[in-house]
């Protein structure tokens, strides 16, 4: 039988774009980087049609499923703009576990989805490392993706990022749970903006007429295009340990929508969320409120203003000497109260509200 060759005439896939030997090339750069991620459980090796997960060899005994997708947003158009690839990887693990872990779910594998209109080896691979390191600092096992060069979908040099995660809890330690009035608030500080916000922050910097290679007003050892792309905070290891420590009762990960439209997700009808105590806010937050004249109820359900994760916990002082253990920089903030009446739909109140513009 006669084997497939290249021919040397005749229309081919790579005069119109794709280039099927780089994407090969580019599982095999990848390979080393996956092999790092590896957990009990996985079975899977890169390259096969499926990848394979064992939730007994993991450790699990009643398991209920969770599973998360989410992206980056327009974050990735800074990471084009300045070339910087490093980290938006860690952005998109982060932006599925921290969903994951909320549920009291241990992240156990990811799958990421890269398109793009031309196939950088060079580029790919270093969001391909990034993504790793998300999924070692995570404790899961990047097991499978999907590559898809596209030309005249994007430009050239722009590519989209899609994550897809799973964890798993045992059925009789999902969250949230027993949340009831005294509970107390604990935030977990964020990293700056994390992934949300980001068509809001660029049109802030174009009216502003800043450049991303610019000194940052608000971190002057950094230009602005390092200091938006700081990663999303991976939450994991604190959460696990809290919930296997049995101190949580629930957990709200703050990305779109800000606190306003994450806390209230997780308490039961009846219930509201106090917040009494100001809490250390990044002067990135004052600077776009200031710069865009942003309002602050409008920062407050478009940024997690300083907070990225918040905690539930009827032992805080427990709470907190696990969390300083961990070398998290955490404080209590609020308390859980009943509403007027058992129906009432959950919300968010402000002792004091934050005044970005004064910070």
């Amino acid at each position: 039988m006669s084997s497939l060759s290249s021919s040397s005439s005749g229309t081919t896939y790579c005069q119109s774009g794709v280039n099927i030997e780089a994407g090969e090339a580019f599982v095999e750069a990848i390979r080393p980087l996956v092999k790092t991620t590896d957990r009990p459980g996985n079975m899977g090796s890169l390259g096969g049609f499926g990848a394979l997960f064992d939730l007994k060899s993991a450790g699990f005994t009643d398991p209920i499923l969770v599973s998360c997708t989410d992206g980056v947003g327009t974050k990735l158009t800074i990471a084009v703009e300045t070339n910087s690839h490093k980290t938006i990887g860690i952005d998109l693990v982060a932006m599925c576990v921290n969903d994951l872990i909320v549920q009291g779910a241990e992240p156990l594998f990811f799958l990421d989805y890269f398109a793009t209109g031309h196939l950088s080896l060079d580029v790919a691979t270093r969001i391909v490392k990034g993504i790793a390191e998300g999924c070692k600092r995570s404790g899961c096992a990047l097991i499978g993706g999907e590559t898809a060069e596209m030309p005249g979908l994007y430009k050239n040099d722009h590519y989209d990022l899609a994550g897809f995660a799973v964890g798993a809890a045992e059925r009789h330690s999902l969250l949230p749970t027993g949340i009831t009035e005294g509970d107390t608030l604990i935030a977990l500080s964020s990293s700056g903006v994390h992934s949300n916000g980001f068509s809001l922050v660029r049109r802030i910097m174009a009216q502003a007429q800043r450049a991303w290679t610019d000194p940052a007003d608000f971190a002057p050892d950094q230009s602005f295009g390092d200091a938006f792309l700081t990663p999303t905070r991976l939450y994991v290891q604190p959460v696990i340990a809290l919930h296997k420590a049995g101190l949580l009762h629930g957990a709200a990960h703050i990305t779109g929508g800000g606190l306003p439209g994450n806390l209230p997700r997780i308490l039961p009808d009846g219930y509201n969320a106090v917040i009494e105590h100001q809490w250390s806010i990044p002067p990135v937050f004052s600077w776009l409120a200031r710069t865009g004249n942003v309002a602050n109820q409008e920062m407050l359900r478009v940024f997690n203003c300083g907070v990225g994760m918040v905690l539930v916990t009827p032992k805080p002082e427990e709470t907190l000497k696990l969390l300083t253990r961990l070398g998290e920089s955490a404080s209590v903030f609020g308390h859980v109260t009943r509403a007027e009446t058992p129906t009432t739909k959950p919300r968010l109140l402000f002792s004091t509200q934050p005044n970005f513009h004064n910070l």
